[in-house]
């Protein structure tokens, strides 16, 4: 190991937790860890990592707000479009929808209420949700019983299930993924391993993990600008690939913030995307409040594109979720009360002030949407028409 990069980046002082004293035991018997190894102890550590241990961490009092917790329009605009999927199959008996990772099954619960004003497609569809999460599992069902959702169709899997006919579903789910940290020092990566200092933990500087770092960077022929951090999220790569074999035939709809790599690793973005967020306020240092706030990187869509082809999707359409919402329509119903005789002004601007929440690009309208299929017809989908 060299010693870090002279900005020394993160260097904090955490509070003692269990998770924090098992985290510096271990780095102190074995010595500095990949951050990625630390990133996926405070997110999934069984009994103390944060999606383990709060099932409201994405409501509006916890740490960070995702668009189904703004309204259910953008549960019932999913379905829309997944309804469209099931009519480009020729409305199979029996059409499959599959949530990986459905937080508190907000999303779940506004489809499937949807569904019910589609009496055909309610009939064929399945709900299954991939959830390890025991606390989060238990969440979602108190949800949809909440709901007087008939939960006969709605199953629940540790992992992603076999789809012979549907659509496999993620919203914010890929940039919850444990990261690599890199930095770029002239001609060569070097990656972030996370250290012990004065009773907290701090950066510091190695070779390489892992070989598959480097080959990431030579597939997409380019390289963070020099003394730029960046993120590798190898498990987004990993998870696609998973998510198209387990796909027999029909489509796969991902939700989450991120860019082309030409974007992702531009040479002005000098400290990379990691975000730490914490009673909906973001932080860049996610040594602080170990498990007790979320830490998140953008997703790299030209190596998760790259990856799903090469294991038999074909993409679609990639878009933006503010040009998405706003084909599918998110605007009629402010339209219509505002063309009412007498219209009702609050409700006017409660409907107002919730799509602009929803497409606006410096806020949520800046997630991207991808489309991908596998043995199955690339319609005109409303969603992404001249995406």
């Amino acid at each position: 190991m060299v010693n870090p990069a002279p900005s020394d980046e993160f260097a904090s002082i955490t509070e003692s937790s269990p998770l924090v004293t098992e985290l510096r035991t271990r780095i102190e018997r074995d010595g500095p860890i990949p951050f990625r190894d630390f990133m996926e102890a405070a997110l999934y550590h069984p009994r103390y990592g944060y999606y383990r241990t709060d099932a409201a961490v994405t409501s509006r009092g916890g740490d960070y707000v995702t668009s189904p917790e703004v309204h259910p329009i953008f549960g019932t605009l999913v379905c829309k479009q997944i309804v469209e999927f099931w009519r480009a199959l020729d409305r199979p008996v029996v059409f499959t929808v599959v949530e990986a990772g459905a937080g508190r099954g907000l999303l779940a619960r506004d489809i499937l209420l949807r569904a019910q004003r589609e009496p055909d497609f309610a009939d064929a569809a399945r709900y299954r949700i991939a959830e390890p999460s025991p606390i989060l599992r238990s969440t979602q069902e108190h949800t949809l019983t909440e709901a007087a959702i008939d939960q006969s169709k709605v199953t629940w899997d540790d992992e992603l299930p076999g789809v012979e006919n549907g659509c496999i579903l993620t919203n914010e789910l890929l940039d919850s993924f444990p990261v690599h940290r890199v930095v770029r020092q002239g001609n060569d990566l070097r990656e972030a391993y996370v250290a012990t200092d004065g009773g907290g933990f701090r950066d510091e500087l190695g070779p390489l993990s892992t070989p598959s770092i480097a080959a990431y960077f030579d597939e997409l022929g380019l390289l963070p600008g020099d003394g730029c951090y960046a993120e590798v999220n190898l498990e987004a790569r990993e998870w696609i690939s998973r998510a198209a074999r387990s796909l027999t035939r029909g489509y796969i709809l991902t939700f989450d913030y991120g860019y082309e790599a030409q974007d992702l690793y531009a040479p002005w973005r000098r400290d990379g995307t990691l975000l730490s967020f914490y009673r909906q306020s973001a932080a860049s240092d996610p040594y602080q409040r170990l498990g007790k706030q979320d830490i998140t990187a953008s997703v790299d869509f030209t190596t998760l594109r790259r990856a799903a082809e090469a294991s038999g999707l074909v993409t679609i359409a990639l878009t933006d979720q503010a040009q998405f919402f706003v084909r599918m329509g998110i605007g009629e119903g402010v339209a219509a009360v505002a063309n009412q005789p007498n219209p009702q002004i609050e409700e006017y601007f409660a409907r107002r002030n919730v799509v602009l929440d929803l497409i606006d690009p410096g806020k949520l309208g800046r997630v991207k949407v991808l489309l991908q299929s596998k043995d199955a017809p690339a319609s005109d989908f409303t969603g992404f028409v001249d995406a």
